[in-house]
């Protein structure tokens, strides 16, 4: 892509993320989501390929519709209320509206869209996908959580967390592994959004470091696939190994930094006499846990037949500073979360 180009599609993103973060008004925040939607198009098409303009489409109609009923619901609103403000939703609005960002987010059972798309886009345009991407929506939902059903969102919330572990199960391919990593952990966050917005929150930028953090070392290694993974200890044996812990703090396991928000979460959750669904999210949450150990074992555990160590690659290959940075803070954010939580 010219640099030009590039730089103009980066200014739009960053535009339409803004506009609909420092909007009060329905209006200026559905164009600040059109803004992001349409930005975005040029990096999934940038590689013309068939599957590329295939994931490109999709997105296009899914994101299409769902902004479409967001102005909709929106309109309807203000006609009833006399007034555009985010903040004045009556009740069935607030339901429709929060659906189309939901979609947005690609929860379950609105996620069918989400792992074709990431699958058929190059890693880089994933990472943005699945990252900056979310935060124009979410930020939507933070603003209304108080006006939201509570029961539409655990129902979602748990109905993300099992499709994300039984999504990923099956799965070979690292992008789609990471699209259902995607909607698992959307799950958690809506599911304590009523409750503790902070929470919420809290769970979103730890997600965003710890996939920053991933999709940044699979595109250093240039793996799309698990067989990649598993021959990629020659080539970079520093890199894969914090691969490996970014996975595990992906699963939730302590003392990594994952483990703070889930533990949180269940913690809120028992405050609240909700104790069935606690209950329920962390068995539903050991179906994600599989596929994360077993995405570790092929990459540290096995050993690939005929690897040469003669090439010594490991010793001229270097991770980018974005890799280091996003790393070492997904790694080391454990001990600060309850100091993080009180701050938000």
């Amino acid at each position: 892509m010219n640099p030009t180009a590039r730089m103009s599609v980066l200014l739009s993103l960053a535009i339409g993320t803004t506009v609909t973060l420092a909007s009060h008004h329905w209006l200026l925040a559905w164009i600040g989501l059109e803004i992001n939607t349409m930005a975005i198009i040029p990096f999934m098409t940038q590689i013309p390929h068939p599957r590329a303009i295939e994931a490109a489409t999709k997105y296009f109609l899914t994101q299409a519709s769902a902004s479409a009923l967001v102005l909709f619901s929106s309109t309807l609103n203000a006609w009833k209320t006399g007034q555009w403000e985010i903040t004045l939703l009556l009740d069935p609005f607030s339901i429709t509206l929060s659906l189309a960002l939901m979609l947005k987010l690609g929860l379950a059972p609105l996620h069918f869209w989400m792992p074709e798309v990431i699958q058929g886009i190059p890693l880089s345009t994933g990472l943005i996908l699945s990252t900056w991407q979310k935060i124009a929506p979410l930020s939507l939902l933070l603003q209304i959580h108080h006006l939201l059903n509570n029961y539409v969102l655990i129902l979602i919330g748990i109905a993300s967390i099992l499709v994300g572990g039984w999504g990923g199960i099956n799965q070979t391919q690292l992008r789609k592994i990471m699209a259902f990593s995607s909607i698992g952990h959307l799950g958690w966050m809506i599911i304590i959004l009523k409750f503790n917005p902070a929470l919420t929150l809290f769970n979103f930028i730890l997600y965003i470091l710890m996939t920053a953090a991933t999709f940044l070392a699979l595109i250093n290694i240039s793996a799309t696939k698990m067989i990649n993974i598993s021959s990629a200890w020659s080539k970079a044996p520093a890199l894969i190994t914090i691969t490996m812990l970014l996975l595990l703090s992906l699963a939730g396991l302590p003392p990594l930094s994952g483990f703070a928000p889930k533990l949180f979460i269940i913690f809120e959750l028992v405050k609240q006499n909700t104790i069935l669904v606690a209950t329920l999210i962390m068995a539903a949450s050991l179906l994600a846990l599989f596929f994360y150990i077993r995405l570790t074992y092929v990459m540290i555990l096995t050993t690939p037949p005929n690897t040469s160590n003669s090439s010594m690659n490991w010793r001229t290959s270097h991770a980018s500073l974005f890799t280091s940075i996003f790393s070492s803070m997904a790694l080391f954010m454990f001990p600060a979360s309850s100091t993080l939580v009180s701050i938000l």
